[in-house]
């Protein structure tokens, strides 16, 4: 029975993504995964990522938004680090590591040769079947990247960071707020309506 509701639940999935215009215009464009969309839909509302720009794309396999981070940075330098392993994207060197690593924050410094001009991350922490859970966690990943990576940052640089709606949220934004000039917060047209994601904009550091 339980293994009736598991190929169910599968199929039910299966056919949700194929019904997904997101899902099938990425095969069509050639990404890797519905998720470039949320990028390109955050630098057209946002307009943070020029043809120069250094980027740092955090936790990045599959690697859909380095390969929307490629088409426009042309002229730029882009890092994309993650544990797990990522497929080259072209202009894109890539760094398999734990971005939590003080090593990794090493390797960065050394690639780029200066601050940072865009940051971005589309990582969520691993499912546990808890939806508050997950949350909580994925959050925490976003408190952790803006307290380990702002200094890397130029002073009118950029942050982008997935985060979900849940009760740590006004704790992000409270900590985003205090590093950051500008805090907005923005869900993709490309984000599922049912769920809660949402991505923190922060553009401009304070002078702590």
């Amino acid at each position: 029975m339980k293994k009736s509701k598991r190929v169910k639940k599968s199929n039910s999935w299966k056919i949700k993504q194929h019904r997904d215009p997101y899902f099938k215009n990425s095969k069509i464009q050639g990404y890797r995964s519905r998720a470039s969309f949320k990028l390109i839909e955050l630098n057209k509302k946002f307009k943070f990522l020029k043809n120069n720009s250094y980027i740092l794309d955090l936790g990045s396999a599959p690697g859909s938004w380095s390969q929307v981070a490629s088409k426009i940075a042309n002229k730029g330098k882009i890092l994309s680090i993650d544990i797990k392993r990522m497929e080259p994207v072209n202009n894109v060197c890539f760094v398999k590591s734990d971005i939590f690593n003080p090593s990794t924050k090493a390797k960065i410094e050394s690639f780029f040769q200066r601050k940072i001009d865009v940051i971005i991350s589309d990582m969520a922490a691993n499912t546990t079947g808890s939806k508050s859970l997950d949350s909580i966690r994925t959050n925490q990943l976003c408190s952790e990247i803006l307290n380990c990576y702002v200094e890397l940052l130029k002073q009118d640089g950029v942050l982008i960071s997935k985060l979900f709606m849940g009760e740590d949220f006004i704790e992000v934004k409270k900590l985003a707020n205090s590093l950051f000039k500008n805090v907005n917060f923005f869900k993709p047209d490309s984000s599922r309506n049912e769920s809660k994601e949402t991505y923190l904009h922060c553009n401009t550091l304070k002078t702590l």
